[in-house]
């Protein structure tokens, strides 16, 4: 008989969720992680991102004081106090992540772990051999580089780094457009540094709806934050301690020179070195396949998070986590969605979506209408002067099911949760325009695009486009 009846490698999101929730189900179980728990959300993502992007936050507000009737003199900033204040906040919840293993009496190993057959796991530098029914690989992802591309850790830097760095940089050149880039663009721009983006697809978060897209760079441009897209990085190199890029676009070669360079193309999957390929578990461009309930070619062994590489954020993490460990449990849990599961990325204005984009509900043959309302025309955003942006709603013509949500604005990653719900339910605009939303909130401009898909807008007036509702 096994030691245990789930063995999880990787603490991260998806590991520790799975964990504990395989011991509420009465499952023993061990998890196995090699660094802090947490994985790379908790000690050098998510985490510590998003408490420096407030910090960024509140330095943008303290420039436009007097907006608000209020004087200061001598404004300083501090990018070093506000790193240790991120690397208090991570501490903090890894702190409380490990008090809920222990009291869900979950045995955590410290270690890296390798499968030696689908039912053992090699703890080194130990030795240990933990034996369990089921195995959990979730290794969590690593920063993707390109070729060619030399990361000193000093000039060139991935976002580990960013986040340990304690003084702003006067130009930084961040490679990469997608939700990492534009995140610490914001937050380098608003600590006094020189900012521009190398993209190459054709707008900065390019899988977002290109409504949202360009809204976002209009609002970094009055922000003074610079970006290029359809640009190729042909090279890049160190010399005397800065970054020399030299890029093209449209046929049209670049130099840019700056202090520092950030790598912020995505992740890839933390598949070497766990032995998969002795095991027989089947990968893709270094990601583990896994089915609809998180298993792979292996019976018994599972794969969670970033390592399968379907949408890599960690809230997907944990939600795979509890299907795998349900299923393990001989319950039904239902299939992940991942179209209809949030995306969101923190920079201000902030940017989340669920379902799909215009564009694509198009492609995907459907009859489309949809509706948006600007913030500025929300008393609760006038009110807190935060007015950039807008809501969109994607929604089937003739039933008006609701296909997809985007929110450009603020605290559009909050709001982002009704959206998420709607599609779950699989709810209509009418469901959403007649439920009652508080006033003055930003939640308004969800009902009232869901409104303006119908042509019923109350607060914001515009000329129905082709293809809404008249």
């Amino acid at each position: 008989m096994a030691e245990y009846d789930v063995a999880i490698i990787g603490g991260g999101p998806g590991g520790y969720v799975a964990a504990i929730r395989a011991a509420q189900l009465g499952l023993k179980t061990a998890l196995i992680e090699k660094e802090r728990i947490g994985g790379v959300c908790l000690n050098w993502g998510c985490i510590p991102s998003k408490a420096l992007l407030y910090n960024a936050e509140l330095v943008r507000l303290f420039r436009r004081s007097q907006e608000f009737g209020i004087s200061h003199d001598n404004l300083r900033v501090d990018l070093a106090a506000a790193i240790d204040r991120s690397r208090q906040v991570v501490d903090r919840m890894v702190s409380g992540v490990e008090f809920l293993l222990q009291k869900n009496k979950v045995d955590v190993i410290k270690g890296a772990g390798t499968l030696k057959s689908k039912s053992e796991v090699a703890v080194e530098p130990e030795g240990r051999v933990v034996e369990a029914d089921n195995v959990i690989i979730a290794s969590g992802g690593f920063a993707r580089t390109l070729p060619g591309m030399q990361i000193d850790g000093r000039t060139v830097i991935t976002s580990r780094e960013a986040l340990k760095l304690r003084e702003a940089p006067e130009s930084i050149a961040i490679v990469g457009g997608g939700p990492i880039g534009v995140e610490f663009a914001y937050v380098y721009s608003s600590y006094g540094a020189r900012v521009t983006i190398i993209e190459m697809l054709g707008h900065l978060l390019p899988l977002e709806d290109e409504d949202v897209s360009r809204q976002l760079e209009r609002s970094f441009k009055q922000q003074g934050i610079g970006y290029m897209t359809r640009v190729a990085l042909r090279e890049m190199r160190v010399v005397d301690g800065k970054a020399q890029l030299a890029v093209s676009s449209d046929g049209r070669d670049q130099e840019l020179t700056a202090d520092k360079a950030l790598i912020a193309i995505g992740f890839g999957g933390n598949s070497d070195g766990l032995g998969l390929d002795a095991v027989g578990v089947a990968t893709e461009r270094g990601f583990v396949q896994v089915d609809d309930r998180m298993k792979t070619s292996v019976d018994g062994v599972y794969a969670i998070g970033d390592v399968t590489g379907k949408l890599m954020l960690a809230h997907v993490a944990s939600d795979q986590g509890v299907t795998a460990v349900e299923g393990i449990a001989g319950l039904d849990p239902p299939k992940p969605d991942y179209a209809k599961m949030p995306r969101c990325t923190y920079c201000r204005p902030q940017v989340a979506s669920c379902g799909l984009t215009e564009k694509q509900a198009r492609e995907q043959g459907y009859q489309v209408k949809t509706g948006r309302f600007p913030f500025r025309a929300n008393g609760k955003a006038l009110a807190s002067a935060d007015t950039d942006g807008f809501v969109k709603v994607v929604a089937e013509s003739d039933y008006g099911r609701v296909l997809g949500v985007h929110i450009v604005g603020p605290e559009a990653t909050d709001l982002i949760a009704e959206a998420a719900l709607a599609l779950g339910m699989e709810s209509t605009v009418g469901d959403v325009s007649r439920t009652v939303h508080a006033h003055p909130t930003l939640s308004e401009a969800v009902k009232e695009a869901a409104l303006a898909a119908e042509g019923k807008a109350v607060h914001f007036w515009s000329e129905p486009s082709r293809g809404e509702a008249t």
